[in-house]
């Protein structure tokens, strides 16, 4: 008869293991033809790229093992720990590490080079979570979000000077556990509305984002008061006749229209004495404008030039050289769009073989995926991910402890912006910005690192399921 700490022991969740070994098998498959010469034997070979890849999901399995076989409480009591060790890793990269494509993000070990950014995000998700876990904490005090923030901002900004922008920017994805924990949701509002309002006057004009701006402050101005009818029917008003005639009347004319309609605004608030309302928007307008205008100043004085190719690429791809900085995604969309609804069928993309997309085994594997398989096999992948997100999450739900909820947040947060901003990239609706597509690119230290944040899941999942 079985004792009864062993007939309460649930099994692992064997959905979210077998969703993620067939993301795995998939970007092995790609990966192998990549690398197919005709011989069918090339995997063999440890100097070829599946070669390598082989060897490195093997020591991943290894771990993977390894870790199921531990008590997950030794993650939990070491989570600082672990997450210090990572810092300093990023720290000595810089001093000691392999500088490859001028960013110094590699340690040379027998040959091989060992990335510490990727295990970065999982020291970073123990760190955050456990913080986050604590009992009674209340995330929206300012000292808590302070060092929240700090949690994940710190290994970042380490990353950012290797430099590696796009792994740094992975590390916003610790906003995800942020809101679960109950952070306030006008952070999230704010941050979306200077996101839009850098992307906008890049995009566009400042001008115009100018003029956004201005009749949004209005319509906070008159949408709680007593008499709005009046103010807001000439609101709208004003804002269908700004960006109707934006393109056909001088934006001198415009403003000058927006601002005189203003004082009636601030006049109708005045009226209510809503004095406090009327200093914060004029304060959080002021700032505003200063965004817009402030990023077309640095994008014209600050950027490099072939950083401002790259923004270019993305949202003004027509300023861009197509034989230049535009030419990977020509090529990556031109792949997509040749494997048609079916595909082309394995190992029989032209594209692929004749290597005509650059980074096809890292950054573009996708495409790999589009010419090959088409429409079916691209949208079966996204298909096959969003299920896997929305398990990882579920896992958090019913997570007991909110140490394992926060660290299934932190996870699955990762893996969205991994699999947005990828894929995003190769069909031309993201900058590239050299992030792979996880389990799935061409690199030993993202395989290794999202093996054990997997296997970590799984036990914790596992332990305190019953």
């Amino acid at each position: 008869m079985l004792a009864p700490t062993q007939r309460n022991q649930a099994s692992i969740d064997w959905i979210l293991f077998s969703v993620f070994f067939a993301i795995v098998l998939v970007g092995w498959l790609m990966l192998y033809a990549v690398s197919y010469d005709g011989d069918g034997g090339l995997w063999f070979s440890f100097d070829s790229i599946i070669g390598r890849q082989t060897i490195w999901i093997g020591l991943a399995i290894v771990c993977f093992i390894v870790v199921l076989s531990l008590d997950w409480r030794i993650w939990s009591s070491l989570a600082y720990p672990i997450y210090i060790i990572t810092v300093i890793s990023l720290i000595a990269v810089l001093v000691f590490g392999k500088e490859v494509k001028g960013a110094s993000s590699w340690f040379s070990v027998f040959g091989y080079s060992i990335q510490p950014s990727e295990f970065a995000k999982l020291g970073t998700a123990l760190g955050l979570s456990a913080y986050l876990g604590q009992t009674n904490i209340n995330i929206n005090q300012f000292g808590k979000l302070l060092i929240a923030g700090f949690i994940f901002i710190c290994p970042a900004f380490f990353i950012f000077l290797q430099p590696d922008a796009g792994t740094a920017m992975i590390f916003v994805s610790f906003l995800i556990p942020l809101y679960r924990a109950g952070l306030n949701p006008i952070i999230y509002v704010l941050t979306l509305s200077v996101i839009f309002i850098t992307l906008g006057s890049l995009l566009w004009s400042p001008y115009l984002i100018l003029l956004f701006i201005l009749i949004a402050i209005y319509l906070v101005w008159v949408y709680p008061s007593k008499n709005s009818r009046i103010p807001l029917s000439l609101l709208l008003l004003l804002s269908l006749f700004t960006i109707a005639s934006y393109n056909f009347v001088d934006y001198r004319y415009l403003l000058l229209i927006i601002l005189c309609s203003g004082f009636y605004f601030a006049f109708v608030i005045y009226k209510e004495a809503r004095y406090k309302l009327l200093l914060i928007n004029f304060i959080i307008g002021l700032t505003a404008i200063g965004i817009a205008f402030g990023t077309q100043w640095a994008f014209d004085n600050i950027l490099k030039p072939h950083q401002r190719d790259r923004i270019n690429v993305w949202l003004k791809p027509e300023l861009s050289d197509p034989h230049g900085a535009l030419y990977n995604i020509i090529q990556s969309k031109t792949a997509i769009g040749s494997g048609g609804f079916i595909g082309k069928g394995f190992l029989k993309g032209t594209m692929t073989k004749l290597n005509y997309v650059p980074e096809q085994s890292t950054d573009f594997i996708f495409s790999i995926l589009g010419e090959e398989q088409g429409f079916l096999g691209s949208a079966s992948l996204i298909i096959l991910m969003t299920f896997f997100l929305i398990r990882l999450t579920i896992i958090g739900e019913r997570a007991t402890l909110p140490f394992v909820r926060y660290y299934a947040y932190s996870i699955a947060g990762i893996l969205f912006f991994h699999f947005f901003i990828n894929i995003g990239m190769t069909i031309g609706i993201m900058p590239v910005i050299g992030i792979p597509l996880p389990l799935m690119s061409k690199g030993g230290s993202s395989m290794i690192s999202f093996f054990i944040m997997m296997a970590l899941l799984l036990k914790m999942d596992q332990a305190t399921r019953r």
